[in-house]
């Protein structure tokens, strides 16, 4: 959430984004307790539209979570979704680009991902790291990578135009914190598996990361695919935020269930 309260937390349009006016900190007042009540109940009602999105069968949802090395896309995707069953709801994480998806443009793997209409997935990481990692590596020219920026607008308005709803949140970790979670991961046995020693690497190239991102908010931050800027140092906040932006979205677009099958009144089975 912005520094200023009264700023919404999807970045206006019009303005130059800032990540130095957005507190990765934030809770807007929310104590940890309340938040944890809270996200019990806001949980439940995403298994409910997401059940409504199953059966009504007119739009898919995307979620896209973006954010440095633990800032908890994992984490997110595990509360926001917990309620919801593995039919119709589904993770796709994007790593290193194998083989046969190099061979392809760099949106051929993305596309194939995107959900049919009913259901939902989310992306742990997306199309935009090939404006992130491929950007601050060097791996593409500057000529070529500022070029996506328009193509992936592109890309997203078709998706809009065939009814696939896109909400795009970037988990907004501090460099602190980051550091306290990397620890966390060194120490604790049960989570050695997710460090790599990479992400130190991305560590030191932490401004030039936030300028990337800096700039992707600003260029691909559109009406059909907005972008959200979720404060994660505190978990329990991270959660609520991007659930009740879910909810409202899905709410919006007036879900119903089918009508029942002609004669089915009065049935009884024997």
């Amino acid at each position: 959430m912005p520094k200023d309260p009264s700023q919404p937390l999807s970045p206006p349009r019009d303005k130059k984004f800032k990540l130095k006016n957005y507190d990765a900190g934030f809770t807007n007042g929310l104590k940890e307790a309340e938040a944890r009540e809270q996200i019990t109940t806001l949980r439940l009602r995403v298994a409910e539209l997401q059940a409504e999105l199953v059966a009504d069968g007119r739009f898919g949802l995307l979620v896209v979570l973006q954010g440095m090395d633990a800032a908890g896309k994992d984490g997110a995707a595990n509360s926001v979704f917990r309620d919801c069953g593995p039919v119709g709801c589904s993770v796709h994480s994007f790593g290193v680009p194998s083989e046969e998806e190099r061979s392809h443009d760099y949106l051929w793997r993305i596309h194939k991902a995107v959900p049919e209409r009913g259901k939902t997935v989310i992306f742990n990481r997306s199309h935009y790291e090939s404006l992130l990692v491929e950007r601050v590596r060097g791996l593409v020219p500057e000529s070529r990578w500022k070029e996506r920026f328009e193509e992936i607008n592109q890309f997203e308005r078709m998706l809009s135009r065939e009814k696939t709803v896109i909400l795009k949140f970037f988990i907004h970790i501090s460099k602190e914190e980051q550091r306290a979670q990397l620890q966390q991961r060194i120490d604790n046995p049960a989570k050695q598996y997710k460090f790599r020693m990479g992400d130190l690497d991305d560590r030191k190239l932490w401004d030039d990361y936030m300028v990337a991102y800096e700039d992707i908010v600003q260029n691909c931050n559109t009406e059909e695919a907005p972008w959200f800027v979720v404060p994660s140092n505190r978990r329990w906040y991270r959660d609520v935020v991007i659930a009740e932006a879910i909810i409202a979205r899905l709410e919006a677009l007036k879900l119903h269930y089918p009508p029942a099958p002609e004669g089915i009144d009065g049935l009884v089975i024997e």
